[in-house]
């Protein structure tokens, strides 16, 4: 952590420059004899990546900014806020804390929060941007958080965890074993120092793989921005062992869709053909496979087991994209070309043996317009071009 960074001519360069070319920055060298170009340079990209996602950072004079991935791999400050409400309490540790931003969070919800960091440089640069934060309730421990646990006799309300992805997958789909720490063995011992455990693991783990590897699942918390999945999160109880409750989020930017069920419950969807409207449920729904469940809590048929779309003659209120349907026809390129004569519209396949990109090639239909087209399978296994117009956002 260089200090100079914080001198305030230094922070007012950074700010100025928050919309220059990094590299002609970095060329012209820097104006400081004690910083570096590179460290201006991760500063103001460190500080461009927090505007959107880290407001209060982005806002808050004599911020200290870590490496860019350590700003790219953090909670973003609507996530973070959404799981420092899932548990309450007096006391909480978060043993893989980072930059620290869902610590903040849980500092409005408990009386006193340890935040544990390996990094030592990290560490400091948490500790510093918090003193500019204003939080007086969080505690800064330099070192392994797990150690930290072993070796102190107290205890909290709640352990949070946020595994690492094992550097050497390269990209390939991983379990829970893959991360560090690895959980599932140290599940006992964590519930000897608090009754809840909170986990955030990536988004594309598989849920049932996860819950079979963990015990005393409490909750399944799935929460997507924008209709992009950002954090899977698994609530964990000391002797729970009752059913597991799935909750998914899909914050907007005006509203946020909310669907929750129970894991256990058994139901079957009722099926028909398309009907007026047809309803595509957000990423949040589809990553919770919750498929039977939005189907028969919502009074909506599928139109196909593995089709994931929805229909009812009357509009509901749905948690995705609601579209009227104008035209219901059996896939024929040549028809469907004669009912666009603009050949443009935004294209959708579910359960279709064609790829979006393979389809306009075929077609020449161009993206855009105001025309959207679903390529799908209906409940007799037929293809179907459902065109629409669309709803709402």
């Amino acid at each position: 952590m260089n200090l100079a960074i914080l001198k305030p001519e230094v922070q007012q360069f950074i700010t100025d420059n928050l919309h220059t070319e990094i590299t002609k920055l970095i060329l012209k060298g820097s104006p400081f004899k004690d910083i570096s170009a590179q460290e201006l340079a991760n500063q103001i990209i460190a500080k461009q990546k927090s505007k959107k996602k880290l407001g209060t950072w982005f806002a808050t004079n004599n911020i200290y900014y870590p490496e860019k991935l350590s700003i790219e791999q953090t909670s973003s400050e609507i996530t973070a806020q959404y799981k420092s409400q899932l548990v309450l309490g007096d006391a909480i540790i978060d043993i893989t804390g980072g930059f620290g931003v869902d610590c903040y969070y849980f500092s409005k919800q408990f009386k006193k929060v340890l935040h544990c960091e390996i990094n030592e440089d990290l560490s400091r640069i948490v500790k510093h941007n918090y003193q500019q934060l204003k939080v007086d309730n969080i505690e800064t421990f330099s070192g392994n958080g797990f150690d930290f646990l072993k070796t102190n006799k107290q205890n909290f309300d709640c352990i949070y965890i946020d595994p690492s992805r094992r550097n050497d997958l390269k990209g390939k789909v991983f379990l829970l074993k893959d991360c560090l720490p690895y959980v599932p063995t140290k599940i006992d011992f964590f519930f000897s120092k608090a009754k809840y455990i909170l986990i955030k693991v990536s988004p594309i783990l598989d849920i049932s793989n996860t819950i079979k590897d963990l015990k005393n699942v409490k909750e399944v918390h799935i929460v997507a921005i924008n209709n992009e999945v950002k954090e899977l999160l698994f609530l964990l109880e000391k002797e729970y062992t009752d059913f597991i409750e799935v909750k998914t989020i899909n914050f907007q930017r005006e509203n946020k869709q909310e669907f929750n069920f129970n894991l256990e419950e058994k139901v079957v969807s009722d099926y028909t053909k398309p009907l007026t409207y047809l309803y595509e449920p957000n990423s949040a729904i589809l990553k919770s496979g919750g498929f039977h469940q939005i189907s028969k809590k919502l009074n909506i048929s599928k139109l196909h087991q593995h089709s994931h779309l929805y229909t009812s003659k009357e509009l509901i209120d749905f948690p995705g994209r609601c579209f009227k349907i104008n035209h219901n026809i059996n896939y024929d390129k040549k028809e469907l070309r004669k009912m666009l004569p603009n050949k443009k519209a935004n294209i959708t396949t579910r359960n279709f043996p064609k790829t979006v990109a393979q389809f306009r090639k075929e077609t020449k239909i161009k993206d855009g317009g105001e025309v959207y087209i679903f390529l799908t399978t209906d409940l007799n296994n037929k293809y179907k071009v459902l065109i629409c117009d669309k709803l709402n956002n």
